[in-house]
């Protein structure tokens, strides 16, 4: 279809018609956590501007908010330190762990 002027444009006709699929989507609920980073405190500021330029990327309006809690797990960090330190608290890849001050982990540690 490149016979007349004004060529420099392609034109798609049919090319892709009847519903087939072209990209990818997803479903996403008002509110919903679309991202999520973790970072030591020192290069906070890093993330927090890496997430303002991806917000961009997507349609809508975006937020960008700061959690209390330690990197992905439920423990506030305060909370989490202390638990560290006495010993109800546990490393488990990245997330942690509570140990329980009773069953078979408790006699086997002597906690």
């Amino acid at each position: 279809m490149l016979s007349c002027a004004g060529a420099d444009r392609l034109q798609t006709g049919m090319r892709h018609a009847y519903g087939k699929p072209m990209g990818v989507s997803a479903r996403v609920a008002i509110g919903q956590i679309i991202m999520s980073i973790r970072c030591a405190d020192k290069i906070k500021h890093l993330a927090r501007e890496a997430l303002r330029r991806a917000k961009f990327k997507f349609p809508g309006r975006q937020k960008i908010l700061e959690s209390n809690k330690w990197g992905f797990t439920p423990f506030d960090r305060s909370e989490y330190v202390q638990g560290r330190q006495e010993g109800w608290i546990e490393k488990d890849g990245n997330q942690a762990k509570y140990v329980s001050e009773h069953g078979p982990l408790a006699a086997a540690y002597g906690y």
